[in-house]
């Protein structure tokens, strides 16, 4: 047998969860650090606010550079460049 071992509704679920847990442990960082800097409990949601913003922008900026770079390997990109091996 031959072929992927996940479909494709569980290949993107478990993207979600990944993606979840990405933005939950930078919000969760940015929670800690203003607890360990003995904020006021605003702060302290604030800062997990701010840092769910920031993981949730890191994730996409993953996603969008892995899927370029995935097409670059393809040679899909049409950039004006041609494909050249390393060192040529």
């Amino acid at each position: 047998m031959v072929g992927p071992s996940t479909t494709e509704s569980e290949r993107e679920a478990g993207m979600s969860r990944l993606q979840a847990f990405v933005v939950a442990l930078v919000g969760g960082s940015g929670a800690l650090v203003a607890l360990y800097a003995d904020a006021a409990l605003p702060y302290v949601a604030a800062g997990a606010v701010g840092g769910a913003i920031v993981g949730l922008l890191l994730w996409r900026y993953l996603v969008w550079t892995y899927r370029n770079e995935a097409a670059r390997e393809r040679g899909e990109r049409d950039d004006g460049y041609e494909k050249r091996e390393r060192f040529d």
